[in-house]
């Protein structure tokens, strides 16, 4: 009976969808919501949800996580079945069928695609945890982590990392520079990396445009924090008795070895499709229910499918075993963010309406008496929210606010989308809920033994190191 259950709570949006489309009339469905014409209370959804996610784990952890698909779908719900009432089914289906389309559905093949390439590759073998090797390690999966997203680089680096400093008697602050750098600060620099910036892939901004614009950000604030962290680590190191005797090393030196290593080919192959998809443009498309959808967005998809079945032929048992592969994150994430994407919508529409919409506040508080937008407002408005809500809906906020045309925010506006690009990605390390790898990697140390930092502890680290880099961020890249 409780797998039944299961099955039935993971079928709930599905369900919903079909249900919106079933009803919708053939004589043709509205394209998308006048935001000029909404009040604030239709983001009331969106914030509900966000605000859940963001609380729920925190406050209500043993009634979160078996109903978090069901709050989830109530959230929905309280958008889709008023927008139907006054506005037509038809409009709501087409706005569900342009969120999923268009955003979710690539969005989740991706997050899987490299979760499952990813969590096949298992690193075994254990060196020792000097603070050269810590950060050269940390300085490793900062540079994988857009290769791999920061979720992948997390999950593949931070087991080797604990075995390295398991004979040491204070690790946690390894463990929180490990969250700064590559659960979150090493996935700026390509779509493939974090979930906002492939949102923004998605809509329009060229594959290498974060490389090309926010390089030198990334740059500064890498180097920053791993030399802070060389510095501290050494500190703790050389204390009297922070080794442990030989004796005592509950994994003792081995020579390291990877499993799964065929996965790299895989990985190789989800870089070139999401490039080909970025890069062909045959001018070919269908269109679902008024969504247009272009056909080398269909192929990368298929494809990526493709190499998510080809991962789990290949790879042997004992590498995911070894990494606790499991499906459970990634079916937490395509649950949360179907719900985000379709309680965006009318927040979407609202700010595309500009000082006509119900968010003017907003557009005139990043917006200077001249009209211009103003960068440091964007960097700080947008990370601020990242740091306590999910940085990938922020993202999205904040493009749109912006304008959330492609086209000028890569060009004459190239630094005020860089500015929102570096607030949503580096300031998702400001707490444990800015970013889903932060929570995974600090429920991996405690199984381990680390007594990692409380919530507000955590923002204690996060406010003694990140806050003064962001605050020379701000006048060294973002004063206009």
């Amino acid at each position: 009976m409780e797998l039944q259950a299961k099955k039935l709570r993971s079928k709930n949006f599905g369900v919903l969808l079909l249900l919106v489309l079933t009803v919708a009339p053939s004589s043709g469905l509205a394209a998308e919501l006048d935001g000029r014409t909404l009040s604030v209370l239709w983001a009331v959804p969106f914030a509900g949800l966000l605000l859940s996610i963001a609380l729920g784990p925190l406050l209500f952890p043993f009634k979160w996580h078996p109903h978090y698909g069901k709050i989830t779908l109530g959230w929905a719900l309280a958008f889709l079945l008023p927008c139907a009432a006054l506005f037509g089914a038809g409009t709501a289906a087409a706005n569900v069928m342009h969120a999923f389309s268009a955003e979710f559905i690539p969005f989740i093949i991706l997050i899987a695609a490299l979760f499952t390439v990813a969590g096949g590759i298992c690193l075994r073998g254990n060196l020792h945890g000097t603070p050269a090797l810590n950060t050269a390690i940390l300085a490793l999966g900062t540079v994988l982590a857009s290769v791999m997203g920061t979720t992948g680089a997390s999950m593949l680096m931070i087991r080797p990392l604990i075995r390295a400093n398991d004979n040491r008697k204070h690790a946690a602050h390894i463990v929180v520079f490990f969250i700064f750098l590559v659960s979150n600060a090493g996935g700026s620099l390509t779509p493939l990396g974090d979930p906002p910036l492939f949102l923004g892939f998605l809509k329009g901004v060229e594959f290498f445009w974060t490389l090309k614009h926010i390089f030198p950000e990334t740059l500064f604030l890498c180097v920053a924090l791993l030399a802070i962290f060389f510095a501290l680590d050494s500190w703790y190191f050389h204390k009297r008795e922070e080794v442990l005797p030989p004796n005592l090393d509950p994994t003792p030196d081995s020579a390291l070895r990877l499993e799964g290593k065929a996965n790299f080919l895989l990985l190789g192959a989800i870089v070139g499709l999401v490039l080909m998809s970025g890069l062909w443009k045959p001018g070919i498309a269908f269109h679902l229910l008024g969504t247009e959808v272009e056909l080398q967005n269909i192929v990368r998809d298929v494809a990526l499918l493709a190499v998510i079945g080809c991962s789990l032929a290949i790879t042997p048992r004992s590498a995911r075993e070894g990494n606790d592969f499991s499906w459970g994150p990634v079916a937490e994430v395509a649950k949360l963010f179907a719900g985000i994407f379709i309680t965006i919508v009318p927040v979407i529409a609202m700010l595309r309406a500009g000082t006509e919409g119900a968010f003017s506040a907003v557009i005139n508080a990043v917006t200077g008496p001249d009209g211009r937008p103003i960068d440091a407002m964007y960097f700080w408005a947008s990370g601020i929210l990242s740091s306590f809500l999910d940085n990938a809906p922020t993202y999205l906020v904040f493009f749109n606010t912006a304008g959330g045309d492609p086209k000028v925010l890569m060009t004459t506006m190239a630094s005020t989308l860089a500015a929102i690009s570096c607030g949503a990605v580096f300031m998702g390390a400001n707490s444990y809920i800015g970013n889903a790898p932060n929570l995974m990697v600090k429920s991996i140390a405690e199984e381990r033994g680390i007594r990692m930092p409380s919530f507000f502890g955590y923002m204690a680290w996060s406010g003694a190191v990140l806050i003064p880099l962001f605050l020379v961020m701000t006048l060294l890249f973002f004063r206009g």
